[in-house]
């Protein structure tokens, strides 16, 4: 019976990655709609920004640009709000909604959200997981000898899972944090909320479509080591 489950679970993970990248090019598309309407606080993305921070009590931590498209983030080390030039420069509804969800993150980390706190302390576990499983899992394929390097490669692959299944929760607080901010603030009207809304699911999709392909390439891997056990 192995086979076929094999067989189903390829088709599966394949419709996985075509979800993802229908979620990259809906992002794109969503964020370059949007990014063409003004909103009418006129502030710039940096701007909106700069005042959440202040009104949360973040004045040390600042926004700076950074080239590339889509390359918004928050360093959490270094404390700092990293917005692409887009988003930093311009005054529409797509950049005031990706700034204002990076705040977000620094939002989490001065209250200790406990999910960005979990992933922090997750993430040096994870860096050497990541590096590792591949390696383990092809040399369980390779050499089946060795019974110990497909499970040894699928534990260590579960923990980058188990990471991305984390950060799910963190990137929705974080944009439930700038939609609530943004009205309460004035950065945008409750009709411009629609838009906000938009741009911030359809980023967020993309984190889903991603947990949801490492999921399956999980339970593939874990299948096929019950059957070797079979």
């Amino acid at each position: 019976m192995f086979p076929f489950y094999f067989h189903w679970m390829d088709f599966v993970i394949l419709g996985a990655f075509l979800l993802s990248m229908w979620a990259s090019f809906r992002v794109r598309g969503t964020f370059n709609k949007w990014g063409e309407v003004p909103n009418q606080s006129g502030l710039t993305g940096y701007e909106a920004a700069r005042r959440m921070l202040d009104y949360n009590d973040l004045h040390d931590v600042p926004v700076e640009p950074v080239r590339g498209a889509l390359s918004d983030h928050y360093d959490p080390i270094a404390r700092v709000v990293r917005l692409s030039e887009p988003v930093y420069y311009e005054k529409s509804i797509s950049a005031v909604s990706v700034a204002c969800h990076e705040v977000g993150h620094a939002i989490q980390h001065k209250v200790h959200y406990p999910m960005l706190v979990l992933r922090h302390r997750m993430f040096p576990a994870v860096n050497f997981a990541s590096g590792v499983a591949p390696f383990l899992i092809l040399g369980g394929f390779i050499f089946q000898q060795f019974k110990f390097l497909l499970p040894l490669g699928i534990i260590f692959f579960a923990v980058a899972v188990l990471f991305q299944l984390v950060t799910l929760p963190v990137e929705f607080n974080a944009s439930n944090r700038a939609r609530e901010l943004m009205v309460s603030n004035g950065f945008i009207t409750n009709e411009e909320e629609r838009g906000v809304a938009k741009v911030l699911n359809a980023a967020a999709l993309t984190y889903v479509a991603a947990a949801l392909i490492s999921v399956l390439q999980l339970l593939k891997y874990i299948m096929i080591a019950n059957s070797r056990n079979d």
